[in-house]
């Protein structure tokens, strides 16, 4: 059987995000693994205007193959406002069909780890038919960040070794739960 295609989906589009050393670092971690094939996906790449406020059927278009070609997912989410960011709500929102069947892990940041965010999406990966699996990875501003709360420096992520055991069980489950649910999509 070959390997399965993983997406990590980074959930933020605004400047300064740290979402990708985040998604770099679960990437890089992946990578070491080699059972899967992963990719960083960032939804800035797709220009994704508010849906319904302009047309956007080549951004979507864009944006639905890329996730038809993955078989599951890991999102790099962060907390804003006890919730997922309105840039990832809305690359949700434009694919249906491109997300059905599949796994998907997270790795949420944020005040309290994100876990409020995580549980928002949780709750939208349900309705798209998105197997989200048990194992969350939650790092947190206070002490897997430096300057996470002084605007005025760059934020640099420094992720405690402890985090590697989350990790890797998601990226298990993911990997299990993606290739079960490979055989419905076939």
């Amino acid at each position: 059987m070959s390997k399965l295609n993983i997406g990590i989906i980074l959930g933020s589009t605004r400047q300064g995000r740290v979402s990708p050393q985040v998604g770099e670092w679960v990437k890089k971690i992946a990578d070491q693994r080699g059972d899967a094939n992963y990719e960083v996906v960032d939804i800035a790449d797709y220009k994704l205007p508010l849906l319904g406020e302009a047309d956007a059927s080549e951004q979507a278009a864009a944006w639905n193959a890329k996730l038809a070609n993955l078989d599951g997912f890991v999102f790099i989410v962060q907390e804003y406002n006890h919730s997922i960011t309105g840039a990832l709500k809305n690359a949700l929102d434009y694919a249906r069909e491109a997300w059905n069947n599949k796994a998907a892990g997270i790795v949420s940041y944020g005040s309290v780890g994100g876990a409020r965010a995580a549980e928002h999406l949780r709750t939208i990966l349900g309705e798209l038919s998105v197997a989200d699996v048990r194992i969350h990875t939650a790092l947190s501003l206070f002490t897997d960040f430096e300057n996470a709360m002084d605007y005025e420096k760059e934020t640099v992520f420094k992720p405690a070794d402890l985090h590697l055991v989350n990790l890797n069980g998601m990226l298990d489950q993911v990997l299990a739960w993606s290739g079960a649910l490979k055989t419905l999509r076939s």
